[in-house]
């Protein structure tokens, strides 16, 4: 019986494994990293070991450390959660060699599925050979032979740029797998992207439990799934079904498992066997009533599964909460998680609390918020609620497009599921969304009563200009006009038709077009301010002068560390609109940073492992000047 499991991994995935090990009577082992000294996965565990460094290269990927930690803290298995070494062979095999409990499949089941162009080569499936990829194969997918989250993954239009590209996925692939093994293989335009959930024992009996559709994803990354995947005629869910079976006996699989297909024109292509837990795991728990964790430490032990799958109940979606601005590329958000609340009702993955910080080196996903429910439509409609309510004070998240995504037709009623629905309808997303102006005259309001009781004062005989405070928002800047009044409240100006009912520091309540509503407010002493589920930032009221910056300047668009500068690019160069002169990684992904118009690079701030924070200056292109036309 397994006594004392190690975790071989961070965050979310480490904090979820800790809670079945306390249900179970197993006790824990943390490992982390320098910037995740202070990480909840470390206060939940009942012992911790230092991995000394912050990349991934230096902690969560050194298999010699982490087997070292195990046996320092007297553990009797490692789980590697999902991502870094989870399907890396060689780690497997030497926590086996120390005489340790590996939760997860057999080496060799690994090596045959954790390989992509392995797997598909036992499938009968050969990738394309670069050299011979014509404008024909058009477009191609160059991908990442392990790993999995995305990274190493590009997309070709044009055959002038797969040269290029599968360069840039081989070191984004070194980086983040220790592999850089890279392939190529056709790309199929707005498919499904549908998976099969498998668990396997050492006797033989094969569990699949359903379906999930993950295709909601940005940047290859999945962002919203559920289960049962919606829609599906009978027959391929059993295609589907009976070749992941087929799959996990051809490699005598043993633990759990992904088989994952993109279904496109109402056939299956196969993508991949992901041999560990995926992260949207809590979809399938919820509808089949199982705990996944619980039952992989079960089958290492040697236990024997039911001969029979267990039967489906409802339906099960999952929402990824990143610290990110869909608005912005995507671009990933830092800093202090101020406060961090969700409702009750719904299940709750995240490897952070309220007051714990969002730093640069590793994935942005805050949380994961999933809801179960009798039908699809009640998930859907549970979850976008339970998202509304949500309160997250800090970075910038995706939780409102996470709402609009749920509520948008083609998701809510299934209609049209594929990976393109974010190309499609992104613009539409990331509108900003209504009641800014309230927000706004909410947060001056709050203010201005603060001020009140800290310093007196209020209305006087002699009428005196109105106040004015001005707030940044998502949708841009909104202008306040209030004055007190006699009885101790507050008249507002602007926005015109707004009245105000009662304000406090922290509460305040107006009323519009006959409707009053009630916003919750709190403040930050760095003009951060939370109304509800709006994040304004209080403007001052002149601006500096230094904030200044020069033409063509290209700042970083988000804390990170530069990873590479182009071949030979040096000042005096002169390059075209475009071009990529330098590429940052923050938080597991890999940003290129592009000149922004043809002319000459006259200034270069950026080398190799420098970090940098948002808005450093990274470079400056001078435009070339054009030629005035002649008349």
């Amino acid at each position: 019986m397994i006594s004392r499991l190690l975790v071989a991994n961070r965050g979310e995935i480490a904090c979820r494994v800790f809670r079945t090990c306390r249900d179970l009577g197993v006790s824990t082992v943390a490992v982390y990293s320098d910037a995740d000294a202070g990480a909840l996965h470390v206060r939940e565990a009942d012992a911790a070991v230092r991995l000394p460094g912050a990349a991934p290269s230096e902690t969560y990927l050194r298999g010699d450390l982490i087997v070292e930690a195990a046996l320092a803290a007297g553990a009797d298995a490692v789980h590697p959660g999902y991502g870094f070494l989870s399907e890396n062979a060689d780690f497997a095999r030497a926590v086996t060699d120390a005489g340790l409990v590996w939760i997860g499949p057999p080496p060799a089941a690994i090596e045959a599925m954790a390989s992509k162009t392995r797997a598909k080569e036992l499938l009968g499936i050969a990738p394309l050979d670069p050299a011979r990829v014509t404008e024909s194969d058009l477009p191609v997918l160059v991908k990442a032979a392990a790993g999995g989250g995305g990274r190493g993954m590009r997309i070709v239009r044009e055959l002038t740029e797969l040269a290029g590209e599968l360069e840039s996925a081989s070191a984004e692939a070194a980086s983040a797998f220790g592999d850089g093994e890279v392939f190529v293989e056709p790309y199929v335009e707005d498919g499904r992207h549908v998976e099969v959930q498998l668990l396997c024992d050492a006797h033989g009996t094969v569990w699949a439990l359903g379906t999930r559709d993950c295709s909601l994803q940005r940047r290859h990354q999945k962002v919203i799934e559920e289960a049962p995947a919606p829609g599906l005629p009978a027959a391929l869910e059993a295609s589907l079904l009976d070749t992941a079976v087929r799959a996990a006996k051809a490699v005598g699989y043993v633990g759990a498992g992904t088989v994952e297909f993109l279904v496109a024109d109402g056939r299956a292509h196969f993508l991949e066997m992901n041999t560990r837990l995926q992260v949207e795991h809590p979809v399938t728990e919820e509808v089949y009533g199982v705990d996944l964790v619980a039952l992989q430490l079960a089958v290492a032990e040697g236990a024997k599964l039911p001969p029979e799958t267990p039967a489906p109940r409802g339906h099960a979606i999952e929402a990824r909460l990143y610290a990110e601005d869909p608005a912005r590329g995507w671009a990933p958000q830092t800093g202090a998680l101020r406060l961090f609340d969700v409702p009750g009702g719904v299940r709750l993955d995240t490897g952070y609390a309220s007051g714990d910080a969002i730093g640069v080196h590793y994935d942005p996903m805050i949380a994961k918020l999933t809801v179960h429910a009798p039908t699809r439509d009640g998930a859907v409609r549970k979850l976008a609620r339970a998202l509304e309510r949500t309160r997250i004070h800090g970075p910038v998240t995706n939780r409102d497009l996470l709402v609009a995504s749920l509520r948008h037709p083609e998701y809510a009623t299934a209609d049209r599921l594929d990976t393109g629905f974010y190309d499609r309808n992104l613009p539409a997303l990331t509108t900003t969304p209504g009641g800014g102006d309230l927000a706004a005259v909410a947060a001056a309001l709050a203010a201005a009563s603060a001020r009140r009781g800290r310093f007196g004062g209020g209305w006087r005989n002699l009428r005196s200009q109105d106040e004015t405070r001005t707030y940044g928002g998502a949708g841009g800047d909104h202008e306040v006009r209030y004055r007190p009044t006699r009885d101790g409240g507050y008249e507002v100006t602007a926005p015109e038709g707004v009245r105000v009912v009662a304000a406090t520091p922290d509460r305040v309540s107006l009323e519009t077009a006959g409707v009053v509503r009630h916003f919750d407010v709190t403040a930050y002493e760095d003009g951060t301010v939370h109304v509800g589920g709006h994040r304004l930032t209080a403007r001052p009221r002149f601006t500096d002068p230094r904030e200044q910056t020069a033409p063509g300047s290209l700042l970083a668009p988000m804390p990170g560390t530069v990873v590479r500068v182009a071949d030979g690019l040096a000042v005096g160069d002169a390059v075209t609109a475009g071009q990529p002169l330098l590429w940052l990684e923050a938080m597991k992904m890999e940003h290129r940073v592009t000149a922004p118009a043809s002319g000459t690079l006259t200034a270069l701030h950026a080398a190799p492992g420098r970090q940098v924070e948002v808005g450093a200056l990274l470079a400056v292109v001078q435009a070339e000047e054009r030629p005035e036309a002649q008349s």
